[in-house]
């Protein structure tokens, strides 16, 4: 029997991304494997967002190369709908224009989509940003009932209380490159970087 087709690891091999004369990620070596939730911090322009659009196949290196699941291809996935609306708590809601939602009922929409094509992997870019308190929990516990279905969840954020709550591991990018990643606990008490430990601290990091 053959073993299942998966995207995990994913797997960057000195990764580069320029833009112009702009250097986005420099040389990035990281692998991405199945598990807890990955999330992946740092400093505005550190290079997260580009990351993450790798990891979807939405951009291509400029150098290095990039695997999934030992592949060059990025696989494609099928799509189904009403009982993932109930799953994120918008079955409600189902024949209202996207327009009409709240930020909080977009941002759960756009989950359900991702979550519609029984994903192994869900790659989320701040999903969290400019919501309040209610709509982040909300979007949080989508998050941690997919982790817990066995989703792998990559996911960019700013918020250190964010890390705690859901990371089982941190990701921390500086000016286009990983300057570590290690469990989250050891990350926010015992970071091993200079910018890790300003970072944790709320300075300034560039």
């Amino acid at each position: 029997m053959r073993a299942p087709v998966t995207d995990l690891p994913i797997v960057f091999d000195r990764v580069s991304v320029r833009a112009g004369v702009t250097t986005i990620l420099d040389r990035l070596t990281l692998t991405l494997t199945s598990g807890s939730p990955t999330l992946v911090v740092g400093p505005n322009g550190a290079g997260k967002s580009t990351l993450l659009r790798l990891c979807m196949g939405l951009a291509v290196p400029s150098d290095g190369r990039i695997t999934w699941g030992g592949r060059s291809d990025v696989k494609p996935t099928a799509v189904r709908t009403a009982e993932l609306l109930e799953r994120v708590g918008l079955s409600d809601l189902a024949m209202r224009p996207a327009r009409r939602l709240s930020g909080g009922e977009q941002q759960r929409l756009a989950l359900a989509r991702a979550l519609a094509r029984d994903p192994e992997l869900l790659l989320l870019d701040e999903p969290t940003a400019s919501l309040d308190p209610a709509a982040t929990r909300s979007v949080e516990e989508i998050v941690r009932n997919a982790a817990q279905s066995g989703i792998k969840i990559v996911m960019a954020s700013h918020d250190l209380g964010q890390v705690r709550r859901l990371a089982g591991d941190v990701v921390f990018m500086v000016r286009g490159n990983v300057r570590e990643q290690t469990p989250a606990e050891d990350f926010l008490k015992n970071p091993s970087t200079p910018e890790a430990a300003a970072f944790v601290r709320g300075d300034l990091v560039v």
